[in-house]
């Protein structure tokens, strides 16, 4: 699938999964490493709304940052916007080979990304990415470690766009409501899983 080139100022659901259904992290260290990963590839370009780490695929909501916040990489054409995602994806496969003697690809295929163009659309989304863990059975999704869900929810210090997730739902109460009843249209989004 040929992808439009990401753009500054625009949201993204992103998503992918192990290489022939195979599990993406095999142990806890694992999800803690990509998320440190994604803090120093990631962040320095995009801000992250929600995201959900299963054991054999991911989804994210992020927004590229605008143009003049972007890295001087980018302003001087040197760094394409995609390369972050390649460099923590790349940095995490080998790692992963390398740890559990492995080789090969570890993703299906390239990171997968829909453009969000709508707030319904990125309000769905959101609330159904926070409640894949028990949409796939993993655990309950409020107790989920290695989702947005607790973060959204919280007001300890987070590297989530929180107030901007917050604001889409009106207020924190609001966005709780949503996300204990499930509470998202599935045929919105149903081009975006994996079923």
């Amino acid at each position: 699938m040929n992808y439009q080139p990401f753009e500054p100022g625009r949201y993204y659901h992103l998503y992918n999964r192990g290489n022939n259904r195979e599990s993406l992290f095999l142990d806890v260290e694992n999800y803690w490493f990509i998320l440190k990963l994604i803090k120093k590839h990631w962040l320095p370009w995009l801000n992250v709304y929600s995201y959900c780490l299963l054991p054999n695929h991911f989804h994210f909501v992020i927004r590229i940052k605008e143009a003049h916040k972007l890295p001087d990489s980018w302003q001087d054409g040197q760094s394409a916007i995609h390369q972050p995602f390649a460099n923590c994806f790349n940095a995490y496969t080998k790692a992963i080979n390398k740890r559990y003697h492995r080789t090969g690809s570890l993703f299906q295929e390239h990171l997968k990304r829909i453009e969000i163009t709508n707030e319904e659309y990125l309000q769905n989304l959101i609330i159904y990415i926070n409640t894949n863990p028990d949409k796939h059975q993993v655990a309950s999704s409020p107790d989920y470690r290695f989702s947005s869900y607790q973060s959204l929810l919280s007001t300890k210090p987070s590297h989530l766009c929180r107030t901007e997730v917050i604001e889409l739902f009106g207020d924190t109460e609001n966005l709780k409501y949503m996300l204990e009843k499930q509470q998202y249209n599935l045929s919105l989004i149903n081009e975006l899983t994996f079923e």
